[in-house]
């Protein structure tokens, strides 16, 4: 029995248009404007590409095209503007990378608070509790581009908070990304935009119960809200922790290729980067956004060869990241969290001990929670047991009325093949 719920086009996942067209049935699209342009402009103020002083003379533009070293290339063409008010600079990635944050700011928060005055009109309990998950959903694309503001920004390499969090979860050093600032504006831009495809499945999923989908839609003939309950917190807080943890973890790997030229890198390397991240960290994403499309992909999507090397592969990935490897593997760059702990307490590398790229602290028991025991772990259970442990993850339910046989045409969001076992 599959839940019967029409499959969003890809295209249109990647697009954002629900988060589009609700904005637009709401009349909020200038809300979220307003958003933007403010996000921008503290951006620009925080970061030092708008400062305002008095200056004589009239005004100036000047475009450098480079500069005589060669150096951070990914700042030109660099505008500058020159007026009696102050100046602006406008590095081109930097830039390019504030307006697209800012978009993504002035779309989540002007969701957020779109749902949040239909939380207050309403009051009801039935409404209340998907209102108030979309409500923080789309908050976090705001949340997590202020927890960086300003950062990707500066060209002058100023002290921002969020620099040291980025170094932290993408295990490099500040000192690096402050030279190779152009990994900040990319990191911004993917974490928003990750949350907002979260937020985007949200109200593709709860859409109909709080009236997203459509603002005039009748409250009492809206479908009752899922009860809200310890499994259900649960999941989501595992999902949340899946999609933190693989996005920075698969950011890591370009925060590594800033040290590192890829081209001259070993195989051991590669094998860290290509399934330790790429594989781990993107299939943690995949399923905290979609456990339907993870579970398919665990199964090869339909074909069982496949979907044994995939699950062969996850095993691989999760033993080498969450357990221990051997020293020659070890020394080679292949580690994991067995590995780190051993280095953290003095084990020479003759026992494959690796110094942790952080000391003892926050930082980096954040690090093996998230980024090795938790993904890892759940590559584990995937590899395992993918039924039981993905539709755990899944919190949808066929409810009545929306319940149709396993061989119906009906296009589906759910889907459990029969090989999956």
């Amino acid at each position: 029995m599959l839940q019967a719920t029409v499959e969003p086009s890809r295209l249109g996942l990647l697009t954002l248009s629900a988060v589009r067209g609700y904005l637009r049935r709401s009349h909020a699209v200038g809300l979220a404007v307003f958003i933007g342009v403010a996000y921008a402009l503290g951006s620009m103020i925080i970061g030092g590409m708008l400062i305002f002083a008095r200056l004589s003379g009239g005004y100036t533009v000047l475009i450098f095209w480079g500069n005589a070293l060669g150096l951070q290339t990914w700042n030109y063409p660099l505008l500058v503007v020159a007026a009696p008010w102050g100046f602006i600079e406008l590095p081109f990635f930097a830039t390019f990378s504030m307006v697209f944050v800012s978009a993504g700011v002035g779309l989540g928060m002007a969701v957020a608070i779109v749902l949040g005055v239909q939380l207050i009109r309403e009051r009801k309990s039935s409404a209340g509790r998907p209102a108030a998950t979309g409500t923080i959903a789309g908050l976090t694309p705001a949340m997590i581009a202020l927890v960086t503001l300003g950062a990707c920004c500066s060209t002058t390499a100023a002290a921002t908070a969020g620099v040291g969090l980025v170094a932290q979860s993408s295990g490099t050093s500040g000192s690096n990304l402050l030279y190779n600032n152009w990994y900040l504006g990319l990191f911004q831009m993917v974490v928003v935009y990750v949350a907002l495809i979260a937020q985007e499945l949200l109200l593709r999923v709860y859409g109909k119960v709080f009236g997203a989908n459509d603002p005039a839609f009748a409250p009492s003939t809206r479908p009752a809200a899922k009860p809200f309950t310890r499994r259900t917190f649960a999941a989501g807080l595992l999902r949340a922790g899946l999609l933190a943890g693989g996005v920075t973890w698969l950011l890591a790997v370009v925060a590594a290729w800033t040290t590192t030229d890829p081209s001259s890198a070993s195989a051991a390397l590669w094998f860290t980067w290509v399934v330790d991240h790429g594989l781990i960290g993107g299939f943690a994403v995949l399923a905290a956004l979609s456990p339907s499309t993870a579970l398919r992909a665990v199964n090869g999507f339909g074909a069982k060869t496949s979907g044994v090397a995939i699950r062969g592969a996850l095993i691989i990935g999760a033993w080498t990241l969450g357990a221990w490897v051997p020293p020659p593997l070890a020394g080679a760059g292949v580690e994991g969290f067995g590995n780190e702990l051993l280095g953290a307490m003095g084990v020479g590398a003759s026992w494959g001990g690796v110094p942790p790229v952080f000391s003892w602290g926050l930082a980096l028991v954040l690090r093996w929670a998230f980024q090795y025991l938790l993904l890892a772990g759940f590559a584990a259970a995937v590899a395992v047991a993918p039924v039981a442990t993905l539709t755990w993850v899944d919190d949808s339910r066929p409810t009545a009325g929306n319940v149709v046989r396993a061989d119906s045409p009906t296009p589906t969001a759910s889907l459990m093949p029969s090989n999956a076992r």
